[in-house]
């Protein structure tokens, strides 16, 4: 009689361990009356996780089936361990904003020859009645009584209100302006009042932002077969919603596809401790280190030619702010030697083409104030974040920031491939010949999805051929390689 996974799981957690899914696998079939017992009394004290080589005559059934050697390395160029460091003192906050001001509007400068904006304040009789251009930050932006768009901007000199017109073409652009971006506009400043030579407003003709530039192609790399990587997000190991089968699933598929010399991990590698009010009541795994332990053990099963590129979510065992700092070392002890910790966001080198990692806790803001875009399509949001080549423009929300010297969240250059997760529902895009993919989830509907309406799309991982970014999202829910 097939034994139930779930009967064997629950054996081992009586006994206080954890248990590899091919463990599970070889129990469930082999059928042996007390064959779980016997297992249980050979494990070598000091072992938390159960893997096929604790039990005796267990051999895996994973080989490589081609000798292909180690992926090289790949190239860490922006969020390197210990690279987000924070301001020493909260005066100096100031300065975030200001590097964020200035990395922006640097790309529009020569897209808006922007005037300072005091300058036109108090010149407002010599520019009455031109066109001229500012570049600043966004401090507010509303409707007003009737259904213009008014937008407070500030540059380091002041500050200027802008008006865009609900009869002029664009406007549903202006409706998407969003609490500190960077943008540039051109318009004609209103007249000053009699007596005086100030302007308090400038009619918005032309709104401008940073934008990934029409232009952008993307160059294939040269010399050698580049090959493929595979991008996946939010594991959510340790939850009780975690498909260790599926899983499992991939782990095999990625044997029989030794020309994948990378895996990507966009963040919440696990489902953490004490995220939210009775998470505990929903952890298969209740402590934060048994689940990085198995975590461990989930990658030391794939193939050994793999190097894995590991980076944190807000699920995981660091802090919210952003950027995050890689995973410390005292959760790695079960992880295997290929795998490269970085941080949250990232930008990895593999052959010449540039991946942004980004986990993506951003999308809960840009949700609540950009107009028709929801949790059911996360590429409109990558749109967002490219077009404002900023990943989290909005400050003092449910995504907390730190203050640091540079704001690295701004998408300085322009990467080949966007990989954002979090909202666990996959998408992929093309904008201006970047490719967005948002890869999902490997743990079933939740039940705070549940009185959301948000319907997760599981166990899928996004395969991208570097030579030509073409990307096919692969499902291993119920079999072993699926298009999707």
């Amino acid at each position: 009689m097939i034994m139930q996974k779930r009967d064997i799981v629950q054996r081992f957690l009586e006994a206080g361990l954890l248990v590899h899914p091919a463990v599970v696998d070889y129990i469930s079939e082999s059928a042996k009356p007390g064959i779980i017992e016997t297992i249980l009394s050979t494990i070598p004290h000091g072992v938390s996780v159960v893997t096929p080589k604790e039990v005796a005559g267990m051999t895996t059934s994973h080989t490589d089936k081609l000798d292909v050697g180690l992926s090289p390395i790949p190239l860490i160029e922006d969020g390197r361990e210990g690279t987000s460091i924070p301001l020493s003192t909260p005066e100096d906050a100031y300065q975030l904003m200001r590097s964020r001001f200035e990395q922006i509007s640097s790309m529009l400068q020569r897209r808006v020859t922007p005037y300072p904006i005091e300058a036109l304040i108090r010149q407002g009789s010599k520019y009455a009645d031109t066109e001229v251009g500012v570049v600043g930050i966004v401090v507010s932006s509303q409707t007003n009584k009737n259904g213009h768009r008014v937008v407070e901007l500030e540059d380091t000199t002041g500050t200027i209100r802008v008006l865009f017109n609900k009869n002029r073409e664009g406007f549903s652009e202006a409706e998407k302006i969003i609490p500190d971006e960077v943008i540039g506009v051109k318009g004609t400043l209103s007249k000053p009042s009699p007596g005086s030579t100030f302007s308090t407003m400038l009619f918005g003709d032309k709104l401008i932002r940073p934008d990934i530039p029409l232009t952008h192609t993307f160059e294939p790399p040269k010399g050698a077969e580049p090959g493929k990587i595979a991008l996946i997000s939010d594991v959510h190991v340790g939850s009780d919603t975690f498909l260790p089968d599926a899983w499992d699933r991939f782990n095999e598929w990625l044997f029989e596809h030794p020309e994948i010399g990378y895996l990507l991990i966009d963040g919440d590698v696990v489902d953490g401790i004490g995220v939210y009010p009775d998470q505990d009541k929903e952890l298969h795994i209740k402590t934060i280190f048994d689940q990085y332990d198995y975590v461990g053990e989930l990658l030391s099963g794939l193939p050994r030619h793999l190097q894995i590129v590991l980076a944190p979510g807000n699920h995981d065992a660091v802090r919210g702010a952003e950027p995050q700092p890689a995973l410390p070392e005292e959760f790695r002890t079960k992880f295997p030697k290929n795998v490269t910790f970085v941080e949250n966001p990232s930008v990895i080198n593999i052959n010449s083409v540039k991946t942004l990692m980004y986990h993506g806790r951003s999308i809960d803001d840009l949700i609540k104030y950009i107009p028709g875009a929801s949790y059911n399509h996360p590429g409109e949001i990558m749109e967002a974040m490219l077009q404002r080549r900023h990943l989290c423009p909005i400050y003092g929300q449910r995504t907390p920031l730190l203050s640091t010297e540079k704001d690295r969240l701004v998408i300085s250059e322009v990467p080949d491939i966007l990989h954002t997760g979090h909202v666990h529902i996959s998408e992929v895009i093309r904008y201006h010949n970047v490719l967005g993919v948002n890869a999902g989830t490997w743990q079933s509907q939740t039940s705070f999805q549940k009185q959301m309406n948000i319907s997760p799309t599981p166990a899928q991982a996004a395969i991208v051929d570097l030579s030509t970014l073409s990307c096919q999202m692969m499902g291993f829910l119920r079999t072993k390689g699926e298009f999707l």
